[in-house]
């Protein structure tokens, strides 16, 4: 069956933006630290997140952290989204988790043209076919093995099965879909929605981005408020001769989304 990526926030540092302000006011002040937290308000913590934003003083943000529950995406998209390396991953095992009947993502490329589409079905449900016959083999292979060691029927089955997933898991195909638990300080977020928030990042790890902005948005407003592609955070495109050459479009775009996430 074809999913579509689904982002969750599982967890976040508790009230963000007041510790991000006690952080950087502790820079400045020969206040004791309990003093300093108690002595902000709202709006003190409004205008203060304003400014650090606006000055780009992120070391402050890296006390902060979100948890992501990602699910429905492939294993294309979990390679890129790893490669950001400061950061925390927990990702659902091909070894120890069968992957009989796999669900897999389709690109809309694909599913836009029927004989792309079916040629497409057809080939995920060979390796389908070809991922269980194997692994039944190989499950079978080992189990007379450990048997032959002294285990009982059960355990033989059992331990055979996670043995035989590791090499019949080489035929799983990069659309195969994965879940995946991810954590990332604030500072780091900056930089991996800077990336991939991108017109030119890779549509699945895009939609993935965007959703976890929004959730970021939800919670802390003020520290992402100029949080985006590097368009929308640095006012300019980095990238030179690719760039897409739609800057205002994009700008437009994550105002919108910023507004309607805050309203």
């Amino acid at each position: 069956m074809s999913v579509t990526p689904k982002v969750t926030l599982i967890s976040h540092t508790p009230d963000p933006e007041k510790l991000v302000a006690t952080a950087g006011k502790l820079c400045y002040s020969s206040s004791d630290i309990v003093s300093l937290r108690d002595g902000l308000t709202d709006e003190v913590i409004e205008k203060y997140i304003d400014m650090l934003v606006s000055i780009g003083h992120e070391s402050v943000m890296e006390h902060v952290s979100f948890t992501f529950g990602i699910e429905g995406i492939s294993r294309a998209c979990s390679h890129q989204l790893v490669r950001h390396r400061i950061a925390s991953y927990s990702q659902k095992s091909q070894r120890y988790v069968s992957e009989n009947g796999f669900d897999f993502i389709t690109p809309p490329a694909i599913s836009q043209l029927p004989e792309a589409l079916a040629e497409y079905e057809r080939i995920i449900n060979d390796i389908t076919k070809g991922y269980e016959k194997i692994a039944d083999i190989l499950t079978e292979s080992h189990k007379a093995d450990f048997i032959a060691q002294g285990l009982d029927e059960k355990a033989a089955a059992s331990k055979a099965r996670k043995l035989a997933n590791e090499d019949a898991r080489f035929l799983l195909p990069n659309a195969c879909e994965t879940k995946i638990v991810v954590t990332m300080n604030v500072r780091s977020l900056f930089n991996f929605f800077e990336h991939r928030c991108c017109n030119r990042a890779q549509w699945e790890i895009r939609e993935v981005a965007c959703q976890m902005l929004r959730l970021c948005q939800q919670v802390a407003p003020r520290i992402f408020a100029k949080t985006g592609p590097s368009c929308v955070a640095q006012g300019k495109c980095p990238e030179g001769k690719m760039s897409c050459g739609k800057m205002a479009e994009v700008k437009a775009r994550f105002a919108a989304m910023k507004e309607d996430t805050n309203a």
